[in-house]
């Protein structure tokens, strides 16, 4: 069965892949690499960095811990490996596409985009991230730069997952199918500009914001001139 139109690297979205997960499910063994404690339901096999053995061992899936850069499986052991929010954390990306694409001869990555990086405010994004990442619709090759920050991040993982994703997900999220082949290029991408600050962000809203208010003007005007004449 032939996931993708031309055997390579392609956007897609995470329902799509989801639904080519559950028909084939009961035929494939799934891999969901990176799993944390909230892992594609697919996956009989769920492997991450971290030791979460006695949380799986009531879920019906089998944990691996992973302890080196090489991946603790056989060649072509998996039908299909979900790596959602992983490779931005890597040190050696090659390494680890070059390992994905040893235990699987398909799969799907799920990164975040460079807006969304560059938004959100945890030690997660600001400091475990390594990377960042674009895709060239054109050539169909992922470009992978090292993590800049072109935005002070100011949005909370909260307002992020309860929020934002849930309405603007195809701008904060690459979603990609893989078959065969994970065409990736390390190409300095980003743009250098002036970095955009929090506070000038908000000073901005604000000044919007009174300027289409007009009664809201007029009570600061009138607070301003009570705090002069008291003050």
């Amino acid at each position: 069965m032939s996931i993708t139109q031309d055997n390579m690297i392609q956007r897609t979205s995470k329902e799509h892949v989801l639904k080519i997960l559950n028909k084939n499910h009961n035929n494939w063994n799934i891999l969901d690499i990176g799993c944390n404690i909230a892992p594609v339901e697919y996956a009989q096999t769920v492997a991450d960095i971290q030791d979460f053995s006695n949380f799986y061992k009531e879920k019906n899936k089998k944990f691996i811990l992973i302890q080196n850069k090489i991946l603790p499986f056989k060649d072509n052991e998996f039908d299909f490996v979900y790596a959602s929010h992983v490779i931005e954390h890597v040190d050696d990306v090659s390494f680890f596409i070059n390992e994905l694409k040893r235990i699987s001869t398909q799969g799907y990555i799920e990164l975040p985009s460079l807006l969304e990086d560059n938004l959100v405010l945890s030690a997660n994004s600001t400091e475990d991230h390594k990377w960042i990442f674009k895709f060239d619709d054109v050539e169909k090759v992922l470009l992978v730069e090292k993590k800049k920050e072109l935005i002070e991040p100011f949005i909370t993982h909260g307002v992020l997952f309860e929020t934002l994703r849930k309405n603007f997900r195809s701008s904060l999220v690459l979603e990609l199918l893989w078959e065969n082949e994970i065409n990736y290029e390390f190409r300095n991408f980003t743009v250098e500009a002036k970095k955009s600050y929090f506070y000038s962000i908000i000073k901005k809203y604000f000044s919007h914001f009174i300027r289409r208010n007009k009664i809201v003007s007029l009570l600061i005007l009138v607070m301003l001139i009570l705090l002069i004449l008291y003050f």
